[in-house]
């Protein structure tokens, strides 16, 4: 039988746009929860300040997840930024960079996750806001830190960064500002090189993007479920 499953989404994302993820695996047996986040649940982490308050609401939908399934082990699927702020959460060492957080302790997570997926996350920034929380990840938890957890880290292969005659395109500058070079491929956000993970589960999916929008193939779309859904067994 499957493992109960939490999903946390992306910066600046709520959970609306991932209930029909959260519908779709629900629905073939696999009991899904979404941390019910609002998008401006995320502005008090803007400009690289404190994720604790996205940890903690991890924590707590992880904790009554696992209420409702007997305390099971559970796997986490982290989008986007969600990726790199569940590695957080795994860690067994305390998350203070900023100093005085009013939360609570709201990580070492790594007893309650079977897997972690991480769909289109950039597990690297050359952005200096968001370099002193992935600096803390990358440091304190290199790679595929916990050898009893399964790490799983998903790419798209859909945009080629690029230069026009106008300027560079978006890909262009968000690849850039993520790995340090825009003339790659990636997910359109995301390039594959920040996106995968030193001993994880690599995976490269041709033609997905990143987010879920209509008309838009994305991690979550049912036809490219199926190359990574196996991974929650």
């Amino acid at each position: 039988m499957a493992l109960p499953t939490v999903i946390l989404p992306g910066y600046l994302a709520g959970a609306l746009p991932y209930r029909p993820l959260e519908a779709k695996l629900n629905q073939i047996g696999i009991p899904t929860m979404v941390v019910p986040l609002r998008w401006y649940d995320w502005v008090p982490t803007i400009g690289g300040r404190s994720v604790a308050p996205i940890l903690q609401c991890l924590a707590q939908t992880v904790q009554t997840l696992r209420q409702q399934h007997e305390d099971s082990p559970i796997n986490l699927v982290g989008h986007s930024a969600g990726g790199w702020v569940s590695r957080i959460y795994l860690g067994d060492r305390d998350y203070d960079i900023h100093g005085g957080s009013r939360f609570p302790r709201c990580w070492n997570g790594q007893h309650h996750v079977n897997t972690l997926i991480c769909l289109g996350t950039p597990h690297l920034s050359q952005e200096r806001w968001t370099r002193r929380n992935l600096d803390f990840v990358n440091t304190t938890y290199p790679g595929a830190f916990y050898g009893h957890v399964r790490y799983v880290c998903v790419a798209g292969k859909a945009v080629l960064g690029c230069r026009q005659w106008y300027g560079p395109s978006f890909a262009y500058q968000s690849y850039q500002i993520t790995c340090g070079q825009g003339a790659c491929w990636g997910d359109g956000i995301t390039p594959i090189a920040a996106a995968h993970l030193d001993g994880a589960e690599n995976l490269t999916l041709e033609g997905v993007y990143h987010s879920p929008k209509p008309g838009q193939q994305w991690y979550g779309t049912a036809d490219i479920l199926p190359h990574w859904i196996s991974y929650l067994g």
